[in-house]
């Protein structure tokens, strides 16, 4: 295959928890890549909400003290 531009770059964070040196060198197995699906959700505001049973409360809110 010929490619018109060059794949591009991955760049990871990499972080030494342990106490002695890592060296990584060119070549060395350092991550995985997972892909995923990714969905978004459409926003819709409104300024007219109905009565609940929890009230003004808020979410999670029993009414209990």
């Amino acid at each position: 295959m010929v490619f018109a531009a060059p794949p591009p770059k991955v760049k990871i964070i990499l972080f030494n928890f342990g106490e002695n040196n890592f060296v990584v060198k060119r070549g060395d197995r350092i991550a995985q890549l997972v892909l995923a699906k990714t969905y978004s959700a459409k926003i819709i505001e409104s300024s007219n909400l109905i009565e609940t049973e929890r009230g003004e409360g808020g979410f999670g809110h029993t009414g209990k003290l």
